[in-house]
Protein backbone atom coordinates (compact mmCIF):
# COMPACT_ATOMS: atom_id res chain seq x y z
CA UNK A 1 0.00 0.00 0.00
CA UNK A 2 1.40 3.42 -0.93
CA UNK A 3 2.29 5.85 1.86
CA UNK A 4 0.55 8.70 0.04
CA UNK A 5 -3.00 8.48 -1.33
CA UNK A 6 -3.04 8.70 -5.11
CA UNK A 7 -5.78 11.35 -5.20
CA UNK A 8 -5.00 14.74 -6.70
CA UNK A 9 -4.34 17.76 -4.54
CA UNK A 10 -2.87 16.18 -1.41
CA UNK A 11 -0.84 19.33 -0.93
CA UNK A 12 -3.92 21.50 -1.41
CA UNK A 13 -5.94 19.77 1.25
CA UNK A 14 -3.69 21.10 4.00
CA UNK A 15 -4.54 24.64 2.86
CA UNK A 16 -7.87 24.65 4.62
CA UNK A 17 -10.29 22.19 3.04
CA UNK A 18 -11.48 21.35 6.55
CA UNK A 19 -13.25 24.74 6.63
CA UNK A 20 -16.45 23.28 5.16
CA UNK A 21 -19.41 23.23 7.53
CA UNK A 22 -19.54 19.43 7.74
CA UNK A 23 -18.06 18.45 11.15
CA UNK A 24 -15.69 15.90 9.60
CA UNK A 25 -14.20 18.14 6.90
CA UNK A 26 -14.81 18.89 3.25
CA UNK A 27 -12.96 16.04 1.55
CA UNK A 28 -14.64 13.06 -0.13
CA UNK A 29 -12.75 9.78 0.15
CA UNK A 30 -13.44 7.36 -2.70
CA UNK A 31 -12.54 3.79 -1.76
CA UNK A 32 -11.38 1.86 -4.81
CA UNK A 33 -12.57 -1.75 -5.17
CA UNK A 34 -11.29 -2.13 -8.72
CA UNK A 35 -13.97 -0.56 -10.92
CA UNK A 36 -12.97 0.83 -14.32
CA UNK A 37 -14.96 3.91 -13.26
CA UNK A 38 -13.40 4.57 -9.83
CA UNK A 39 -11.41 7.64 -10.82
CA UNK A 40 -14.44 8.83 -12.75
CA UNK A 41 -16.29 9.00 -9.41
CA UNK A 42 -13.49 11.12 -7.93
CA UNK A 43 -13.50 13.27 -11.04
CA UNK A 44 -17.29 13.85 -10.88
CA UNK A 45 -16.89 14.94 -7.25
CA UNK A 46 -14.21 17.43 -8.31
CA UNK A 47 -16.47 18.72 -11.12
CA UNK A 48 -19.08 19.53 -8.48
CA UNK A 49 -16.37 21.57 -6.73
CA UNK A 50 -15.49 19.30 -3.83
CA UNK A 51 -11.99 17.95 -3.20
CA UNK A 52 -11.68 14.16 -3.48
CA UNK A 53 -9.06 11.62 -2.49
CA UNK A 54 -8.78 8.10 -3.92
CA UNK A 55 -7.68 5.34 -1.55
CA UNK A 56 -7.46 1.54 -1.88
CA UNK A 57 -10.54 -0.28 -0.67
CA UNK A 58 -8.50 -2.09 1.99
CA UNK A 59 -7.04 1.10 3.50
CA UNK A 60 -7.24 1.23 7.30
CA UNK A 61 -10.15 3.00 8.96
CA UNK A 62 -7.75 5.44 10.63
CA UNK A 63 -6.17 6.34 7.30
CA UNK A 64 -9.57 6.92 5.66
CA UNK A 65 -11.04 9.01 8.45
CA UNK A 66 -7.83 11.05 8.84
CA UNK A 67 -8.33 12.59 5.39
CA UNK A 68 -10.53 15.44 6.67
CA UNK A 69 -13.38 13.33 5.43
CA UNK A 70 -16.87 14.72 4.96
CA UNK A 71 -18.20 11.71 3.01
CA UNK A 72 -17.11 8.28 1.81
CA UNK A 73 -17.99 6.68 -1.52
CA UNK A 74 -17.52 2.92 -2.05
CA UNK A 75 -16.70 2.22 -5.71
CA UNK A 76 -17.81 -0.60 -7.97
CA UNK A 77 -15.57 -3.52 -8.79
CA UNK A 78 -15.26 -6.70 -10.86
CA UNK A 79 -15.61 -9.14 -7.94
CA UNK A 80 -18.70 -10.62 -6.32
CA UNK A 81 -19.43 -10.17 -2.62
CA UNK A 82 -20.69 -13.76 -2.64
CA UNK A 83 -17.11 -15.00 -3.05
CA UNK A 84 -15.04 -15.69 0.09
CA UNK A 85 -12.05 -13.67 -1.19
CA UNK A 86 -14.07 -10.61 -2.20
CA UNK A 87 -12.51 -7.29 -1.10
CA UNK A 88 -14.00 -5.76 2.03
CA UNK A 89 -13.99 -2.54 4.00
CA UNK A 90 -11.89 -2.54 7.18
CA UNK A 91 -13.61 -4.37 10.07
CA UNK A 92 -16.06 -2.10 11.88
CA UNK A 93 -15.59 0.68 9.33
CA UNK A 94 -19.27 1.25 8.52
CA UNK A 95 -20.17 1.33 12.21
CA UNK A 96 -17.42 3.87 12.78
CA UNK A 97 -18.79 6.04 9.95
CA UNK A 98 -22.27 5.90 11.47
CA UNK A 99 -21.03 6.84 14.94
CA UNK A 100 -18.94 9.67 13.42
CA UNK A 101 -21.89 10.92 11.31
CA UNK A 102 -19.92 10.46 8.07
CA UNK A 103 -22.32 9.68 5.19
CA UNK A 104 -21.49 6.69 2.97
CA UNK A 105 -22.61 6.11 -0.63
CA UNK A 106 -22.09 2.66 -2.13
CA UNK A 107 -22.07 2.38 -5.95
CA UNK A 108 -22.65 -0.98 -7.67
CA UNK A 109 -20.27 -3.38 -5.88
CA UNK A 110 -20.05 -0.75 -3.15
CA UNK A 111 -23.79 -0.96 -2.55
CA UNK A 112 -23.71 -4.76 -2.50
CA UNK A 113 -20.75 -4.66 -0.12
CA UNK A 114 -22.61 -2.34 2.23
CA UNK A 115 -25.75 -4.49 2.17
CA UNK A 116 -23.81 -7.72 2.68
CA UNK A 117 -21.64 -6.28 5.47
CA UNK A 118 -24.66 -5.03 7.42
CA UNK A 119 -26.61 -8.31 7.34
CA UNK A 120 -28.50 -8.18 4.04
CA UNK A 121 -28.28 -10.72 1.22
CA UNK A 122 -26.81 -10.55 -2.28
CA UNK A 123 -27.28 -13.29 -4.88
CA UNK A 124 -25.50 -14.05 -8.16
CA UNK A 125 -27.08 -13.13 -11.47
CA UNK A 126 -28.01 -16.74 -12.34
CA UNK A 127 -30.90 -16.42 -9.91
CA UNK A 128 -32.15 -12.91 -10.64
CA UNK A 129 -30.71 -11.83 -13.99
CA UNK A 130 -27.75 -9.60 -14.78
CA UNK A 131 -28.19 -6.04 -16.07
CA UNK A 132 -25.76 -4.28 -18.43
CA UNK A 133 -25.94 -1.01 -20.35
CA UNK A 134 -28.73 1.56 -20.41
CA UNK A 135 -31.84 0.64 -18.44
CA UNK A 136 -34.94 2.37 -17.11
CA UNK A 137 -35.44 2.63 -13.34
CA UNK A 138 -38.10 4.08 -11.05
CA UNK A 139 -37.31 5.93 -7.82
CA UNK A 140 -39.52 6.26 -4.77
CA UNK A 141 -41.23 9.59 -4.07
CA UNK A 142 -40.00 11.08 -0.80
CA UNK A 143 -36.69 9.20 -0.77
CA UNK A 144 -33.87 11.17 0.89
CA UNK A 145 -31.42 10.09 -1.83
CA UNK A 146 -33.59 11.55 -4.61
CA UNK A 147 -34.93 14.66 -2.86
CA UNK A 148 -32.67 17.03 -4.80
CA UNK A 149 -33.70 18.90 -7.93
CA UNK A 150 -33.54 16.71 -11.04
CA UNK A 151 -32.71 13.53 -9.12
CA UNK A 152 -35.85 11.41 -8.87
CA UNK A 153 -38.58 10.02 -11.09
CA UNK A 154 -38.29 7.50 -13.90
CA UNK A 155 -34.87 7.78 -15.51
CA UNK A 156 -32.32 6.06 -17.73
CA UNK A 157 -29.22 4.80 -15.94
CA UNK A 158 -26.09 2.82 -16.77
CA UNK A 159 -26.00 -0.69 -15.31
CA UNK A 160 -23.09 -3.10 -15.11
CA UNK A 161 -23.70 -5.80 -12.53
CA UNK A 162 -24.12 -9.54 -12.27
CA UNK A 163 -25.30 -9.78 -8.65
CA UNK A 164 -28.47 -8.43 -7.08
CA UNK A 165 -29.64 -7.42 -3.61
CA UNK A 166 -32.50 -9.68 -2.48
CA UNK A 167 -32.79 -8.83 1.24
CA UNK A 168 -32.00 -5.51 2.92
CA UNK A 169 -30.35 -5.00 6.31
CA UNK A 170 -32.41 -3.72 9.20
CA UNK A 171 -33.11 0.02 8.90
CA UNK A 172 -32.76 0.10 5.08
CA UNK A 173 -35.50 0.79 2.54
CA UNK A 174 -35.49 0.09 -1.21
CA UNK A 175 -36.03 3.42 -2.97
CA UNK A 176 -35.38 2.44 -6.59
CA UNK A 177 -36.12 -0.56 -8.83
CA UNK A 178 -35.38 -1.54 -12.44
CA UNK A 179 -37.84 -2.80 -15.03
CA UNK A 180 -36.88 -6.33 -13.99
CA UNK A 181 -37.78 -5.59 -10.39
CA UNK A 182 -34.14 -5.55 -9.22
CA UNK A 183 -33.38 -3.22 -6.31
CA UNK A 184 -31.23 -0.39 -7.67
CA UNK A 185 -31.29 2.17 -4.82
CA UNK A 186 -31.33 1.77 -1.04
CA UNK A 187 -31.03 4.07 1.96
CA UNK A 188 -30.85 4.19 5.72
CA UNK A 189 -31.13 7.94 6.39
CA UNK A 190 -30.77 7.54 10.15
CA UNK A 191 -27.27 6.07 9.83
CA UNK A 192 -26.66 8.10 6.63
CA UNK A 193 -26.01 5.02 4.48
CA UNK A 194 -27.04 5.16 0.81
CA UNK A 195 -26.56 2.85 -2.16
CA UNK A 196 -26.99 2.88 -5.95
CA UNK A 197 -26.78 -0.30 -8.01
CA UNK A 198 -26.21 1.76 -11.17
CA UNK A 199 -23.32 4.11 -12.02
CA UNK A 200 -24.28 7.78 -11.46
CA UNK A 201 -20.75 8.86 -12.41
CA UNK A 202 -21.22 7.72 -16.04
CA UNK A 203 -22.71 10.26 -18.45
CA UNK A 204 -25.26 7.69 -19.66
CA UNK A 205 -27.03 7.94 -16.28
CA UNK A 206 -29.15 10.97 -17.11
CA UNK A 207 -29.77 12.15 -13.52
CA UNK A 208 -26.54 10.74 -12.13
CA UNK A 209 -24.66 14.01 -11.71
CA UNK A 210 -27.64 15.68 -10.05
CA UNK A 211 -27.91 12.73 -7.64
CA UNK A 212 -24.22 12.95 -6.74
CA UNK A 213 -24.52 16.71 -6.24
CA UNK A 214 -27.52 16.23 -3.95
CA UNK A 215 -25.67 13.58 -1.96
CA UNK A 216 -22.63 15.83 -1.49
CA UNK A 217 -24.38 19.16 -0.93
CA UNK A 218 -27.85 18.32 0.30
CA UNK A 219 -27.18 15.21 2.38
CA UNK A 220 -23.53 15.66 3.41
CA UNK A 221 -23.53 19.47 3.61
CA UNK A 222 -20.22 19.87 1.78
CA UNK A 223 -18.98 23.11 0.20
CA UNK A 224 -17.92 23.65 -3.43
CA UNK A 225 -14.49 25.27 -2.92
CA UNK A 226 -12.13 23.33 -5.22
CA UNK A 227 -11.12 23.97 -8.85
CA UNK A 228 -8.76 22.93 -11.65
CA UNK A 229 -6.42 25.74 -10.57
CA UNK A 230 -5.82 23.66 -7.43
CA UNK A 231 -4.66 20.79 -9.64
CA UNK A 232 -2.20 23.01 -11.49
CA UNK A 233 -0.79 24.55 -8.31
CA UNK A 234 -0.46 21.14 -6.67
CA UNK A 235 1.22 19.52 -9.68
CA UNK A 236 3.71 22.38 -10.01
CA UNK A 237 4.65 21.85 -6.36
CA UNK A 238 4.94 18.11 -6.88
CA UNK A 239 7.27 18.45 -9.87
CA UNK A 240 9.44 20.97 -8.03
CA UNK A 241 9.67 18.70 -5.01
CA UNK A 242 10.35 15.57 -7.09
CA UNK A 243 13.06 16.98 -9.36
CA UNK A 244 14.70 19.52 -7.10
CA UNK A 245 16.58 22.70 -8.06
CA UNK A 246 19.34 21.24 -10.25
CA UNK A 247 18.33 17.94 -11.91
CA UNK A 248 17.37 17.64 -15.59
CA UNK A 249 14.50 15.73 -17.21
CA UNK A 250 13.58 14.36 -20.63
CA UNK A 251 10.08 14.89 -21.97
CA UNK A 252 8.54 12.41 -24.41
CA UNK A 253 6.55 14.41 -26.94
CA UNK A 254 4.02 12.75 -29.21
CA UNK A 255 2.30 15.78 -30.71
CA UNK A 256 -0.96 15.19 -28.86
CA UNK A 257 -2.60 17.31 -26.21
CA UNK A 258 -1.43 15.09 -23.34
CA UNK A 259 2.30 15.35 -23.95
CA UNK A 260 1.96 19.03 -24.91
CA UNK A 261 0.26 19.89 -21.61
CA UNK A 262 2.71 17.75 -19.62
CA UNK A 263 5.62 19.49 -21.36
CA UNK A 264 4.17 22.96 -20.71
CA UNK A 265 3.58 22.18 -17.03
CA UNK A 266 7.00 20.68 -16.34
CA UNK A 267 8.74 23.36 -18.44
CA UNK A 268 7.17 26.00 -16.20
CA UNK A 269 9.10 24.46 -13.30
CA UNK A 270 12.32 23.30 -14.96
CA UNK A 271 12.81 25.72 -17.85
CA UNK A 272 15.93 24.81 -19.85
CA UNK A 273 16.46 21.74 -17.64
CA UNK A 274 13.66 20.03 -19.60
CA UNK A 275 14.86 18.33 -22.81
CA UNK A 276 12.04 17.44 -25.21
CA UNK A 277 12.36 14.60 -27.70
CA UNK A 278 9.99 13.44 -30.44
CA UNK A 279 10.49 9.84 -31.58
CA UNK A 280 9.45 8.99 -35.13
CA UNK A 281 8.68 5.30 -34.70
CA UNK A 282 7.53 4.73 -38.27
CA UNK A 283 3.93 4.31 -37.12
CA UNK A 284 2.80 7.91 -37.47
CA UNK A 285 -0.11 9.32 -39.43
CA UNK A 286 0.26 11.10 -42.77
CA UNK A 287 2.89 13.91 -42.47
CA UNK A 288 2.56 13.76 -38.67
CA UNK A 289 6.26 14.37 -38.02
CA UNK A 290 6.35 17.59 -40.06
CA UNK A 291 3.10 18.90 -38.61
CA UNK A 292 4.05 18.17 -35.00
CA UNK A 293 7.47 19.81 -35.27
CA UNK A 294 5.94 22.94 -36.77
CA UNK A 295 3.32 23.12 -34.01
CA UNK A 296 5.87 22.78 -31.19
CA UNK A 297 8.32 25.30 -32.62
CA UNK A 298 5.72 27.93 -33.59
CA UNK A 299 3.26 27.66 -30.73
CA UNK A 300 4.91 26.22 -27.61
CA UNK A 301 8.40 27.53 -28.37
CA UNK A 302 9.99 24.35 -27.06
CA UNK A 303 13.30 23.09 -28.32
CA UNK A 304 12.61 19.58 -29.62
CA UNK A 305 15.08 16.90 -30.73
CA UNK A 306 13.78 14.56 -33.46
CA UNK A 307 14.88 10.93 -33.28
CA UNK A 308 14.13 8.66 -36.24
CA UNK A 309 13.71 5.13 -34.81
CA UNK A 310 11.39 3.81 -37.49
CA UNK A 311 13.83 1.14 -38.66
CA UNK A 312 14.44 -0.20 -35.14
CA UNK A 313 10.76 -0.06 -34.19
CA UNK A 314 9.50 -1.89 -37.26
CA UNK A 315 12.23 -4.50 -36.82
CA UNK A 316 10.86 -5.23 -33.34
CA UNK A 317 7.37 -5.71 -34.78
CA UNK A 318 8.15 -8.17 -37.56
CA UNK A 319 5.87 -11.18 -37.13
CA UNK A 320 4.19 -9.73 -33.99
CA UNK A 321 0.41 -10.07 -34.12
CA UNK A 322 -0.70 -10.13 -30.46
CA UNK A 323 -1.84 -6.64 -29.29
CA UNK A 324 -0.22 -6.97 -25.87
CA UNK A 325 3.07 -8.06 -27.44
CA UNK A 326 2.92 -5.07 -29.80
CA UNK A 327 2.44 -2.61 -26.97
CA UNK A 328 5.26 -4.06 -24.88
CA UNK A 329 7.67 -4.11 -27.85
CA UNK A 330 6.83 -0.49 -28.67
CA UNK A 331 7.19 0.59 -25.04
CA UNK A 332 10.60 -1.06 -24.83
CA UNK A 333 11.85 0.63 -28.01
CA UNK A 334 10.60 4.02 -26.83
CA UNK A 335 12.53 3.67 -23.59
CA UNK A 336 15.64 2.55 -25.51
CA UNK A 337 15.37 5.73 -27.60
CA UNK A 338 15.11 7.90 -24.48
CA UNK A 339 18.08 6.14 -22.91
CA UNK A 340 20.12 6.75 -26.07
CA UNK A 341 19.08 10.41 -26.02
CA UNK A 342 20.17 10.68 -22.38
CA UNK A 343 23.55 9.17 -23.28
CA UNK A 344 23.97 11.69 -26.11
CA UNK A 345 23.26 14.56 -23.71
CA UNK A 346 25.86 13.12 -21.36
CA UNK A 347 28.48 12.98 -24.08
CA UNK A 348 27.74 16.35 -25.66
CA UNK A 349 26.75 18.50 -22.68
CA UNK A 350 27.74 16.43 -19.63
CA UNK A 351 24.08 16.33 -18.62
CA UNK A 352 22.50 13.11 -17.39
CA UNK A 353 18.73 13.45 -16.92
CA UNK A 354 17.39 11.07 -14.31
CA UNK A 355 13.71 11.85 -14.98
CA UNK A 356 11.34 11.06 -17.85
CA UNK A 357 8.19 13.14 -18.35
CA UNK A 358 5.18 11.40 -19.93
CA UNK A 359 1.65 12.55 -20.73
CA UNK A 360 0.10 9.47 -19.14
CA UNK A 361 -3.63 9.84 -18.43
CA UNK A 362 -5.75 8.04 -15.89
CA UNK A 363 -7.60 5.88 -18.47
CA UNK A 364 -4.16 4.50 -19.47
CA UNK A 365 -3.50 3.61 -15.84
CA UNK A 366 -6.95 2.08 -15.34
CA UNK A 367 -6.87 -0.16 -18.41
CA UNK A 368 -3.27 -1.24 -17.82
CA UNK A 369 -4.05 -2.37 -14.25
CA UNK A 370 -0.78 -1.23 -12.63
CA UNK A 371 1.35 -3.54 -10.50
CA UNK A 372 1.31 -3.92 -6.71
CA UNK A 373 2.20 -0.70 -4.96
CA UNK A 374 -0.01 1.45 -7.17
CA UNK A 375 -2.93 1.20 -4.77
CA UNK A 376 -5.26 -0.45 -7.34
CA UNK A 377 -5.25 -3.97 -5.93
CA UNK A 378 -8.63 -5.19 -7.21
CA UNK A 379 -8.59 -4.16 -10.89
CA UNK A 380 -8.62 -6.30 -14.03
CA UNK A 381 -6.29 -5.59 -16.95
CA UNK A 382 -8.04 -4.39 -20.10
CA UNK A 383 -4.90 -3.73 -22.15
CA UNK A 384 -1.33 -2.72 -21.33
CA UNK A 385 -0.68 0.79 -22.58
CA UNK A 386 2.85 1.22 -23.91
CA UNK A 387 3.57 3.99 -21.41
CA UNK A 388 2.25 2.05 -18.39
CA UNK A 389 2.00 -1.74 -18.67
CA UNK A 390 4.37 -1.72 -21.66
CA UNK A 391 7.31 -0.21 -19.80
CA UNK A 392 10.37 -2.43 -19.27
CA UNK A 393 11.46 -3.40 -15.75
CA UNK A 394 14.90 -1.79 -16.17
CA UNK A 395 13.48 1.66 -16.85
CA UNK A 396 16.52 3.65 -15.61
CA UNK A 397 14.37 6.77 -15.23
CA UNK A 398 12.15 8.14 -12.50
CA UNK A 399 8.83 9.05 -14.10
CA UNK A 400 7.22 12.48 -13.97
CA UNK A 401 3.53 12.02 -14.84
CA UNK A 402 1.61 15.14 -13.83
CA UNK A 403 -1.55 14.08 -15.71
CA UNK A 404 -1.87 10.47 -14.57
CA UNK A 405 -4.87 11.17 -12.35
CA UNK A 406 -6.73 13.23 -14.96
CA UNK A 407 -9.07 12.53 -17.86
CA UNK A 408 -8.71 13.99 -21.34
CA UNK A 409 -11.15 16.86 -20.91
CA UNK A 410 -9.52 17.78 -17.59
CA UNK A 411 -6.17 17.85 -19.36
CA UNK A 412 -7.65 20.25 -21.88
CA UNK A 413 -8.83 22.51 -19.03
CA UNK A 414 -5.35 22.36 -17.53
CA UNK A 415 -3.83 23.18 -20.91
CA UNK A 416 -5.87 26.36 -21.16
CA UNK A 417 -4.61 27.44 -17.73
CA UNK A 418 -1.08 26.87 -19.07
CA UNK A 419 -1.81 28.88 -22.24
CA UNK A 420 -1.39 25.87 -24.52
CA UNK A 421 -2.78 26.89 -27.95
CA UNK A 422 -6.20 25.65 -28.97
CA UNK A 423 -4.65 23.83 -31.96
CA UNK A 424 -3.11 21.42 -29.47
CA UNK A 425 -6.03 21.30 -27.07
CA UNK A 426 -8.64 20.40 -29.70
CA UNK A 427 -6.62 17.63 -31.41
CA UNK A 428 -8.20 14.20 -31.44
CA UNK A 429 -6.35 11.60 -29.35
CA UNK A 430 -3.76 9.49 -31.13
CA UNK A 431 -2.38 6.37 -29.42
CA UNK A 432 1.30 6.27 -28.46
CA UNK A 433 1.81 2.98 -30.34
CA UNK A 434 0.44 4.77 -33.40
CA UNK A 435 -0.85 2.79 -36.34
CA UNK A 436 0.48 -0.46 -34.84
CA UNK A 437 -2.76 -0.82 -32.86
CA UNK A 438 -4.88 0.16 -35.86
CA UNK A 439 -3.53 -2.62 -38.05
CA UNK A 440 -4.80 -5.98 -36.89
CA UNK A 441 -2.01 -8.49 -37.26
CA UNK A 442 1.58 -7.97 -38.44
CA UNK A 443 2.06 -4.28 -39.29
CA UNK A 444 5.22 -4.80 -41.36
CA UNK A 445 4.01 -6.90 -44.28
CA UNK A 446 2.73 -5.65 -47.65
CA UNK A 447 1.92 -1.93 -47.76
CA UNK A 448 -0.43 -1.77 -44.79
CA UNK A 449 1.08 1.30 -43.14
CA UNK A 450 1.09 3.41 -46.30
CA UNK A 451 -2.45 2.41 -47.21
CA UNK A 452 -3.75 3.10 -43.72
CA UNK A 453 -2.08 6.54 -43.68
CA UNK A 454 -3.85 7.45 -46.92
CA UNK A 455 -7.21 6.21 -45.68
CA UNK A 456 -6.85 7.99 -42.34
CA UNK A 457 -5.98 11.28 -44.03
CA UNK A 458 -9.01 11.05 -46.33
CA UNK A 459 -11.29 10.24 -43.39
CA UNK A 460 -10.05 13.07 -41.14
CA UNK A 461 -10.01 15.66 -43.92
CA UNK A 462 -13.56 14.66 -44.90
CA UNK A 463 -14.65 15.13 -41.28
CA UNK A 464 -13.11 18.61 -41.28
CA UNK A 465 -14.72 19.42 -44.64
CA UNK A 466 -18.17 18.51 -43.29
CA UNK A 467 -17.58 20.64 -40.15
CA UNK A 468 -17.68 17.66 -37.78
CA UNK A 469 -14.17 17.58 -36.31
CA UNK A 470 -14.97 19.36 -33.03
CA UNK A 471 -18.16 17.32 -32.55
CA UNK A 472 -16.22 14.05 -32.47
CA UNK A 473 -13.96 12.86 -29.65
CA UNK A 474 -11.82 10.60 -31.84
CA UNK A 475 -11.93 9.32 -35.41
CA UNK A 476 -9.64 6.89 -37.21
CA UNK A 477 -9.39 3.99 -39.63
CA UNK A 478 -8.54 0.35 -38.87
CA UNK A 479 -6.84 -2.05 -41.29
CA UNK A 480 -8.61 -5.41 -41.10
CA UNK A 481 -6.78 -8.71 -41.74
CA UNK A 482 -9.24 -9.84 -44.41
CA UNK A 483 -9.73 -9.45 -48.15
CA UNK A 484 -12.96 -8.75 -49.95
CA UNK A 485 -14.12 -9.53 -53.48
CA UNK A 486 -15.00 -6.38 -55.41
CA UNK A 487 -15.47 -4.92 -58.89
CA UNK A 488 -13.27 -2.00 -59.91
CA UNK A 489 -12.80 -0.92 -63.51
CA UNK A 490 -15.03 -3.81 -64.67
CA UNK A 491 -12.53 -6.23 -63.19
CA UNK A 492 -12.71 -8.57 -60.24
CA UNK A 493 -10.60 -7.49 -57.29
CA UNK A 494 -9.57 -9.21 -54.08
CA UNK A 495 -8.55 -6.27 -51.92
CA UNK A 496 -8.34 -4.98 -48.36
CA UNK A 497 -11.18 -3.97 -46.05
CA UNK A 498 -11.00 -0.81 -43.94
CA UNK A 499 -13.13 -0.11 -40.86
CA UNK A 500 -13.87 3.49 -39.90
CA UNK A 501 -14.49 4.46 -36.29
CA UNK A 502 -15.68 7.76 -34.81
CA UNK A 503 -16.89 8.21 -31.25
CA UNK A 504 -18.21 10.86 -28.91
CA UNK A 505 -17.13 10.86 -25.28
CA UNK A 506 -16.58 13.07 -22.24
CA UNK A 507 -13.60 11.31 -20.75
CA UNK A 508 -12.68 8.23 -22.77
CA UNK A 509 -14.04 5.83 -20.16
CA UNK A 510 -17.32 5.43 -22.02
CA UNK A 511 -18.05 6.31 -25.63
CA UNK A 512 -20.82 6.24 -28.23
CA UNK A 513 -20.34 5.82 -31.97
CA UNK A 514 -20.96 8.98 -33.94
CA UNK A 515 -24.15 8.90 -36.08
CA UNK A 516 -22.84 10.16 -39.43
CA UNK A 517 -25.40 11.12 -42.04
CA UNK A 518 -25.59 8.59 -44.93
CA UNK A 519 -24.31 11.28 -47.32
CA UNK A 520 -21.06 11.58 -45.38
CA UNK A 521 -20.49 7.82 -45.26
CA UNK A 522 -21.24 7.54 -48.97
CA UNK A 523 -18.77 10.34 -49.76
CA UNK A 524 -15.90 9.09 -47.62
CA UNK A 525 -16.32 5.48 -48.75
CA UNK A 526 -16.24 6.53 -52.39
CA UNK A 527 -13.15 8.66 -51.85
CA UNK A 528 -11.26 5.90 -50.11
CA UNK A 529 -12.04 3.20 -52.64
CA UNK A 530 -11.25 5.51 -55.56
CA UNK A 531 -8.00 6.96 -54.19
CA UNK A 532 -6.39 4.17 -52.16
CA UNK A 533 -5.06 1.30 -54.16
CA UNK A 534 -5.90 -2.21 -52.89
CA UNK A 535 -8.91 -1.08 -50.80
CA UNK A 536 -12.31 -2.06 -52.18
CA UNK A 537 -14.59 -2.12 -49.13
CA UNK A 538 -15.26 0.27 -46.23
CA UNK A 539 -17.30 -0.58 -43.11
CA UNK A 540 -18.34 1.62 -40.17
CA UNK A 541 -17.98 0.51 -36.53
CA UNK A 542 -21.19 1.09 -34.52
CA UNK A 543 -19.96 -0.35 -31.21
CA UNK A 544 -20.07 1.69 -28.01
CA UNK A 545 -17.60 1.51 -25.12
CA UNK A 546 -18.37 -0.73 -23.35
CA UNK A 547 -18.57 -3.45 -24.62
CA UNK A 548 -15.79 -2.44 -27.02
CA UNK A 549 -12.84 -0.17 -26.33
CA UNK A 550 -12.30 2.93 -28.44
CA UNK A 551 -9.24 1.53 -30.22
CA UNK A 552 -9.54 -1.96 -31.70
CA UNK A 553 -6.35 -3.18 -30.02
Amino acid sequence: MADQPPGIGNGVQSNGFAHGHHPGGNNVVVLDFGSQYTQLIARRVREIGVHSTLLPGDASADRILNEGVGAVILSGGPQSVTQPDAPRCPPGFLALCASSSVPVLGICYGMQLMVDSLGGEVRPSCEDGAEYGRMEVDTAAGATLFAGEGCGGRQTVWMSHGDGVVRLPEGFAAVGTSNQGVIVAVEDPKRRFFGLQYHPEVVHSENGRATLRHFLMGICGLVANWSMQNVLDDQLRRVQSQVGPHAHAICALSGGVDSAVAAALVHRVLGDRLHCVFVDHGLLRYKERERVCEMFSKHLHLSVTIMDRSEQMLARLVGVTDPEAKRKAIGAEFIKAFQDFRDELMQQQEIKPAFLTQGTLYPDVIESCPPPGSGRTHSHTIKSHHNVGGLPKDLQFELIEPLKELFKDEVRQLGRLLDVPEDFIRRHPFPGPGLAVRILGDVTIENKLDELREVDEIFIESIREFGLYDKIWQAFAVFLPIRSVGVQGDQRTLSHVIALRAVTSMDGMTADWYPFEPKFLQTVSSRICNKVRNVNRVVYDVTSKPPGTIEWE
